[in-house]
């Protein structure tokens, strides 16, 4: 990445991202949230529509001079209903999280109840974890896994018949399991609610249709567009046609000012990329690497939560398995240069900052070419260091061999 004009006008800055771009590069990014865009994405991102206001929609906006900013934001959107099939979509969200409060704010009102996912279980903060400020408005009630880390959706109808909530939430940040669409959306239609799915972790699986895809379910569906899709730091929703007007008017003005045009055309841009074949065999790929990963981490004694995964990442119960914490599972495999996060698993009763798990994601490094070969040995690593994780010698040691085999596979936008 050429960085030839900040280093003239501001050294201090030029340091610190070619720094981050080394520790990239030279290290391993296995947070399931996290993965490398392409530089025609980098390029969109810090292209000139970052100085460009753009309130309100295509056709209707408030500040003139928007021919353009029209064209890029219509073009994202009609990429983004035919990689998901949607009727309607807004790409102006500026990440997940706003996208899943425009959407409370345009179907809910102060009190309403929501059943979301329990964030222990799986579920987002945003799901109703009462530290959010959504929490503070509406009234959430969760629901949980199975000791076999399913849903029991028996269980789950009578909860809902119970609570008869306005809206049901589906979808998780940390659940490596498939979700049962069409028993989920059934359930709510029987007790009159809206169903909702927020599909930020795997988007980019449902894009490339290696799993199914919620989208003919759910009345409204709310995604990040990077993670699995691959693109930049943003939010998007789609939905049926009947909750467009009151999801617009919800997203601007009610919710946003103006959108990020630059990372609108970013996002424009991802879309096109996750429509080639290429894509596809992308996708096909983290599947393969995950089950790889969960098979061995399994195989070195770790307790993978929820029976397995279906998805991109495995949750690890690192306490009850190796008797380390996930913080210091976290810290530990920081020493070897990998990235993953701590993270509570089903009940946790340890505290979040320092809870019981860590949560391991393949998409970065898949994205960087890395297939099962690479994997079994990466678990290795992971394993030899959280049990190695008080000898400074083998985790250095550790680390120059993760090192050798980051630079067998750079970052393609860098």
């Amino acid at each position: 990445m050429n960085i030839k004009i900040i280093k003239k006008v501001d050294p201090q800055m030029a340091r610190l991202i070619e720094k981050e771009q080394k520790r990239q590069s030279e290290g391993m990014e296995l947070i399931a949230s996290e993965n490398y865009v392409s530089k025609a994405v980098l390029e969109a991102l810090g292209s000139v529509f970052t100085n460009k206001y753009s309130e309100g929609y295509p056709g209707r906006r408030y500040y003139g001079g928007q021919t353009y900013t029209d064209a890029v934001e219509n073009l994202a959107i009609e990429r983004a209903k035919k990689l998901f099939g949607a009727e309607h979509v807004n790409v102006q969200p500026l990440s997940g999280a706003p996208a899943n409060m425009i959407v409370y704010s345009a179907i809910l009102k102060p009190g309403d109840k929501v059943l979301g996912m329990d964030l222990s279980h799986g579920g987002h903060l945003t799901h109703g974890h009462p530290v959010t400020l959504a929490a503070k408005i509406y009234k959430f009630v969760r629901y949980k896994t199975e000791a076999n880390g399913l849903i029991d959706y028996k269980k789950l109808e009578r909860l809902a018949q119970k609570e008869k909530p306005k809206l049901m939430l589906a979808g998780f940040s940390a659940y490596t399991r498939q979700i049962d669409y069409k028993r989920f959306c059934n359930i709510a239609k029987k007790v009159g609610a809206i169903s909702m799915f927020d599909m930020a972790h795997i988007a980019g699986l449902i894009a490339a249709k290696v799993i199914p895809s919620p989208v003919p379910y759910f009345d409204i569906i709310t995604t990040t567009t990077h993670k699995t899709l691959r693109g930049p730091r943003g939010g998007m929703i789609l939905c049926k046609k009947e909750f467009a007007q009151v999801i617009d008017k919800a997203c601007f003005p009610g919710f946003q000012g103006g959108p990020h045009m630059n990372n609108i055309a970013a996002k424009a841009v991802a879309f096109k990329e996750a429509l080639k074949p290429s894509f596809r065999n992308y996708a096909k790929q983290i599947l393969k690497n995950a089950k790889v990963l969960e098979n061995e981490l399994r195989n070195y004694g770790f307790k993978i939560m929820f029976g397995g995964t279906e998805n991109h990442m495995v949750l690890v119960d690192v306490f009850n398995s190796k008797g380390v914490s996930g913080k210091e599972a976290e810290m530990a495999l920081d020493e070897i240069g990998i990235s993953v996060n701590k993270n509570m698993i089903p009940d946790d009763t340890r505290n979040p900052m320092d809870p019981s798990g860590i949560r391991i994601g393949v998409p970065a490094i898949t994205t960087r070419g890395m297939k099962e070969k690479e994997v079994k040995q990466i678990a290795k690593w992971i394993n030899d260091a959280i049990e190695n994780r008080n000898d400074k010698k083998i985790l250095q040691k550790i680390h120059k061999e993760v090192i050798k085999m980051c630079k067998k596979f750079p970052i393609p936008g860098i």
